[in-house]
This record gives C-alpha cells, sequence and structure tokens, in this order.
C-alpha cells in the first residue's frame, strides 16, 4: 500500500506540473507557428529557407555553448540539496558564468566562420544573417540556465512564463512590426535578437527576486569541473540529436537549395509538434524519478514510466493521425498552397516523431539513473545513419529522402535507448494496458488508410478526427485498460485546474 501510495504522489505531482509545462508548451508553439507562418508567408520560399538555415545553424551554437547543463543542472542540484545543500549557491553561480563563457565564445566563432559558411549552402544571404542571429545566442543559453536553475528547484512557473511565453510573445510582436514596415530578412532577425534580450533581462530580475542565482557569482573549479564530466556526454549528446534534427535542413541545402529548405521547414516544424505531451511530462519527470532511484525504488520507477507512457500516447495519437493521415490540408493550413509539395514528407517525419514518443522517457530514464553515456551511444550511431542516409537519399528522392533519413535515424535512437534501460533496470513501456492502446490505434489507421478517407478542408478533418476519436477512446474502454492510477491523475487534474471530472471518473470505474 505504501509503494502504491508513493506512485500515486508522484504520478500526481507530475501530473499537475505537467499541466502547467503543457499549457505553456502549447501556447508557446503557437506563438511559434504564428510567427513561422507569419515569415513563411511574407517572405518567398527562398528567403524562408535562409531563415531556417541560420536558426539550424544557431541551434548547433547553442548545444556547445550550454556544454549540457541545461539537462544535467537539474539532476545536480537535486542531489546537491539533499547532500550538500550549503553548496548549492556556488553550484548555481558556477553554472551561470561557464555558459556565459561558452556562449560568448559560440557566438564569437559564428560571427567569424559566417563568410565561410556561405560557398558550402551556395546561399550569399546567410552570412548577413548569421551576423545578426549570433549577438542573441549568449542570452538565449544563459536564459536556458535560469529555467534548468528554477528546474532543480523544483519549480515550472520560469519555464512557463518567461521561456514559453514572454520572449516568443516579443519576438511575434517585432516580427509583426518587421513584415509591417517591411524591414525585410534583417529586420525579422533584429527582432530575434531583441526578443531574446529581453526574455533575458525579465528572467533574469525574477530570479535574484527568488534567490535563486546568488548575487555575487561566484566561480569554483572543482564544482565546474564536477558539472562539466557530468554534463559533457549530454552535451555530445545534444549536438547527435541535433544532427538528428537538423543535418536533413543543412544537407538540403547542401546538395539543393534555399527554395528546397523553405518546402521542408514547413513539414519539419509541424512534425517536431507530436513529442510536445511527452516533453512536458519530462520536464518534473527527472527530479522525481531521481528520487525513486536514489532509493533504489526501480519498481515504482517503472510504474510511473509505463503509466506516463500510456497517457503520453493516447494524449499524442489525434495529433499524429491529423498529421499522418491529411498531411496536405495540414501544411496548407498553416503555411499556405505553395508548401503542399510537403505533404508526403510530413507522413514519413510524423511516423518517425510518433515512434520517438510511443516509447516513452527513455532518454531522460538514462540520464536519471547516471547512464548519460548510454545516450551519446545511442545518438552517435542514429546520427551516423542520418547523415549516410541522407548522403543517399537527398540526391534521388529530395525532401523525402531527408525524412526518411531523418525518421530512421529516431527510430534506431529511440531501440537502442529502450533496449539499453530495460537491460540497466527492467524498465520498459509495454504494460498490457499500453499494448491494447497501441494495437487498437495502429489497426484504426490502416482500416482509414484502406478506406482511403479523404477532406478538403480542415473542417471536414476535424470531423472526422472527432468521430475517430471518439470510437477509438469507446474501444480502449471495453478493453479494460483503465489501471487505478488512471483515476488518481484525474483527481491531480481537478485539483489544479478547478475542474469537476467525477462523470469521466465515473465512466473509467466502469471500465477498470
Amino acid at each position: 500500500m505504501r509503494t502504491l501510495d508513493e506512485v500515486n504522489r508522484a504520478l500526481q505531482k507530475i501530473a499537475r506540473g505537467t499541466g502547467i509545462v503543457f499549457l505553456g508548451t502549447v501556447v508557446s508553439m503557437a506563438l511559434g507557428f504564428f510567427t513561422r507562418a507569419l515569415i513563411a508567408r511574407s517572405l518567398d520560399r527562398t528567403q524562408y529557407g535562409v531563415f531556417s538555415l541560420t536558426l539550424t545553424i544557431l541551434n548547433i551554437g547553442l548545444t556547445l555553448a550550454l556544454l549540457g547543463l541545461a539537462n544535467g543542472l537539474p539532476r545536480e542540484l537535486s542531489r546537491y540539496k539533499k547532500e550538500e545543500p550549503e553548496k548549492v549557491p556556488e553550484l548555481v553561480s558556477t553554472a551561470f558564468i561557464l555558459v556565459a563563457a561558452g556562449s560568448s565564445l559560440t557566438a564569437a566563432v559564428i560571427v567569424l566562420a559566417a563568410p565561410s559558411l556561405s560557398p558550402i549552402f551556395n546561399e550569399t544571404l546567410l552570412p548577413p544573417t548569421l551576423r545578426i542571429a549570433a549577438f542573441s545566442l549568449p542570452f538565449w543559453a544563459l536564459s536556458m540556465v535560469l529555467v534548468s536553475v528554477s528546474r532543480g528547484f523544483g519549480r515550472v512557473r520560469e519555464k512557463f512564463y518567461y521561456q514559453n511565453i514572454v520572449i516568443p510573445l516579443i519576438f511575434l510582436i517585432l516580427t509583426v512590426l518587421a513584415v509591417f514596415m517591411e524591414l525585410g530578412l534583417s529586420g525579422i532577425f533584429f527582432a530575434y535578437v531583441f526578443s531574446q534580450i529581453a526574455g533575458f533581462l525579465i528572467l533574469m530580475f525574477e530570479t535574484f527576486r527568488l534567490r535563486f542565482l546568488p548575487g555575487r557569482l561566484v566561480f569554483r573549479p572543482e564544482l565546474a569541473k564536477e558539472l562539466f564530466l557530468f554534463s559533457f556526454p549530454l552535451m555530445l549528446t545534444g549536438i547527435l540529436g541535433y544532427i538528428m534534427n537538423w543535418t536533413d535542413t543543412l544537407m538540403l541545402g547542401y546538395y539543393l537549395n534555399s527554395d528546397i529548405v523553405g518546402l521542408y521547414n514547413a513539414a519539419a516544424p509541424i512534425a517536431r509538434l507530436l513529442p510536445i505531451f511527452l516533453n512536458s511530462a519530462g520536464f518534473l519527470y527527472i527530479p522525481i524519478a531521481t528520487a525513486f532511484f536514489a532509493r533504489a525504488q526501480l519498481k515504482e520507477m517503472k510504474r510511473i514510466y509505463q503509466i506516463m507512457t500510456r497517457w503520453i500516447f493516447l494524449l499524442t495519437f489525434p495529433l499524429f493521425l491529423f498529421m499522418f493521415v491529411f498531411p496536405e490540408v495540414t501544411i496548407t493550413t498553416f503555411f499556405g498552397a505553395k508548401y503542399a509539395g510537403a505533404a508526403t514528407a510530413l507522413q514519413i517525419l510524423a511516423a518517425g516523431f510518433m515512434f520517438h514518443t510511443l516509447l516513452g522517457l527513455n532518454g531522460m530514464s538514462l540520464t536519471v539513473i547516471g547512464e548519460t553515456h548510454a545516450n551519446l551511444i545511442g545518438n552517435f550511431f542514429a546520427a551516423l545513419a542520418n547523415v549516410a542516409l541522407n548522403i543517399l537519399l537527398i540526391p534521388v528522392y529530395g525532401i523525402e529522402g531527408a525524412a526518411l533519413a531523418t525518421a530512421a535515424s529516431f527510430i534506431v535512437a529511440n531501440i537502442f535507448r529502450s533496449g539499453w534501460l530495460y537491460r540497466k533496470t527492467g524498465i520498459h513501456p509495454f504494460s498490457r494496458s499500453y499494448v491494447k492502446q497501441l494495437s487498437t490505434g495502429i489497426g484504426m489507421i490502416v482500416i482509414l488508410r484502406i478506406a482511403n478517407v479523404s477532406a478538403s478542408s480542415v473542417w471536414g478533418v476535424l470531423g472526422i478526427l472527432v468521430v475517430f476519436c471518439v470510437t477509438y477512446l469507446v474501444l480502449v474502454l471495453m478493453m479494460k485498460s483503465i489501471e487505478p492510477e488512471d483515476i488518481d491523475l484525474l483527481s491531480a487534474v481537478e485539483m489544479k485546474f478547478g475542474v469537476n471530472l467525477n462523470k469521466v471518473k465515473c465512466i473509467l470505474e466502469r471500465f477498470r
């Protein structure tokens, strides 16, 4: 009974925190999509391709600048709070100084290397946009460190208000002004830089107010060494992760042109919406799962993993269906008819990202148990496969080849991570209830594809999805796949958002 109560309390805490993070993520993605759609519609496809290439290079620079601390710092803070709480301020300030130095150096390298990148991608517009965008890097990196610090203290408000809302909202407003004033691509990137600076200054003020960041920054070499050694594999993993995510964009620019890059980057950002629930749940999963692992409670950790994965799949499935069955309507709704040629690429990418989602928080769980090198190895082989497949497939199949390479790399990485996690801990996502949900969903997608169901407008698609999802939920209930923890999760949602879900809980109780 004590074990069950601990699992329920942990799930309820994750559910409450996930609700906040998810809401913030949805708002952030909505703002980001609106901004991207505005940029894509106001520029031609070639300029939008340059925009995508610039952000891709900037994201790779961010991964280098963070030194892996965005993921490593929350775990280290959680550990130090229990073992050596007096060193927590020094740990935070040391991490801040490390990233400040690393991000400034990386920004300088991007500015200096910008002219050399132009002939690689056959794009003369790339150097000036990179020089402008690089100035945002230190502010962006330090903002992420401050959010990671708040995450280590078990807070989600800083991510919700500042990282997910304030910065994207400022960028959207400034982008609208840049478009209205016809400032072109350079004006959009100046808007990007100013939004990162403003977001950092606001977040910095809040962090000082909460006293998470000491008034006097102190650099401790021994703590820096410890942080670096723990986080270095995470940095390499992050670099390899960006290779998996962004090699397609870079190699399309190398083999083809910015116009094709712009076309492909209508499909790619949409497909990357699929892990939204996975990432939201993972924000609080690491510190909570770390506490269970520290007490050698692997059985409880496995239970949390399985239940969370099942709910993540259930919530993600309708979004996947929208992209996979109706790709052309999805793309034209967000980006316009001139990007409809990326429909097949969207289907392929959606399948790859859905596979990543349905296996659950395997990478974060490996970080929790201290097996960060496993993430590194898995991402290495996946990135290697991605590069090789892009080289082979892009010249022949274009954007569909790039999508196949990316989807394959995510499948390889997730099979490796899940296999390693199971070998070390016995943790896997496939409970009996989850297998029922998976098989039902796959079966219904096959039926939809065979029946060749189609719709010409987004409203027609939404109508079909409503009928499909209701049918799916009825089948899930009839197969008795409801578990006691599901009821507890709904109770946590009730408490957090003040809604009455008694009728829903009564229905679920009948099908347990």
